[in-house]
């Protein structure tokens, strides 16, 4: 079974009405949860030009409300910006609104713009990840924690309010290099394939996850992929509709050094066909099935995270991958 979840892309042009653009998020969790689909996440990043930006635990606070029965989640939370306490608490309260339905998805972050505005090193940024996700597990047991690291100290601290899960909330963990992907496999339930390699790469690192894994003597666990994704009657429109708004969005990333962060043979330095094949999902239903299929035969994937939308696409086209997804995808996938 592959769980269908939305990505919700709140980057958004600085010259639009924000506050349409997030009713916009709000009818496009509707919609979602009417034709099916089973998962919400919000992701994160600071100083986000050319870009404006919602941050995750705000949105998700609000769209919980129209996410009823459904899981949402972070996707991904840049956990070394920010203080253990502060997230275990706020991801607590999130995980009682939902119902106990919360998945707690964290990244290292790659951009050292972000990490020097917050008065950190970013050479410090993997021992602070460490330590941080380390404090709020111990905090999410709701006992005492007496905690003496490298960068954060408790004395007997215990957090205001226990998750509703037990023992915790599943963690996703993202991660683009090799390094990485070991990392999550030893300390995340699942590792949170990125949108941004081939899927060549992405076979050839979740094999190193599975390998981590059995070293620890770990089982798998769920395996979540988040793809860009745009439907629309035929594949030559949706290839056509897309273009405009996702190559921009991928020149952005590549301003952001993103693809330096990926592994060895990644770049976004190329045309958008070249960009677009085996990396994004874009066509008609019928062929955005084939190849979310094609995902499961060869990565065993349980969940399918798409992005619909990216900055100054319409509405009413993000609405149209959605309904598409959920009306003539989903019945292909056996849901």
């Amino acid at each position: 079974m592959i769980k269908l979840g939305l990505g919700l892309s709140v980057q958004h042009p600085p010259g639009d009405s924000q506050a349409e653009r997030f009713r916009d998020h709000v009818e496009q969790v509707r919609l979602a949860r009417a034709v099916g689909f089973d998962l919400i996440f919000a992701s994160q990043h600071y100083l986000s030009h050319p870009f404006t930006y919602f941050q995750p635990f705000p949105t998700l606070g609000r769209i919980a409300a129209e996410a009823d029965g459904m899981t949402i989640g972070t996707g991904i939370l840049l956990l070394p910006l920010h203080q253990p306490l502060d997230v275990a608490e706020q991801v607590a309260t999130l995980d009682v609104i939902s119902g106990g339905r919360f998945i707690f998805g964290v990244g290292l972050g790659y951009r050292d713009a972000e990490t020097e505005a917050m008065n950190l090193n970013p050479k410090e940024r993997v021992s602070r990840y460490v330590e941080a996700l380390e404090v709020v597990e111990r905090l999410w047991s709701g006992e005492p924690v007496t905690y003496e690291g490298r960068h954060f100290r408790l004395k007997d601290v215990r957090i205001s309010l226990p998750t509703l899960q037990r023992p915790r909330p599943p963690i996703w963990m993202a991660a683009n290099g090799d390094v990485a992907v070991r990392r999550a496999a030893r300390m995340a339930d699942a590792w949170f394939m990125n949108p941004h390699s081939t899927l060549a790469t992405i076979e050839r690192q979740l094999a190193l996850f599975r390998a981590e894994r059995a070293i620890i003597k770990r089982a798998m666990g769920e395996v979540p992929l988040i793809r860009e994704c745009y439907l629309a009657p035929d594949a030559a429109t949706a290839y056509a509709e897309a273009q405009p708004y996702l190559e921009p969005k991928y020149e952005a990333y590549r301003s952001w050094e993103q693809d330096k962060a990926l592994p060895a043979g990644e770049s976004f330095d190329r045309s958008f066909e070249v960009l677009a094949r085996d990396r994004f999902l874009l066509g008609d239903p019928a062929r955005v099935a084939d190849e979310l299929l094609r995902y499961r035969e060869r990565l065993g994937i349980t969940a399918v995270i798409v992005r619909a939308q990216w900055p100054g696409l319409p509405q009413e086209r993000v609405l149209r991958t959605i309904r598409l997804l959920g009306e003539r995808v989903r019945p292909r996938l056996g849901l």
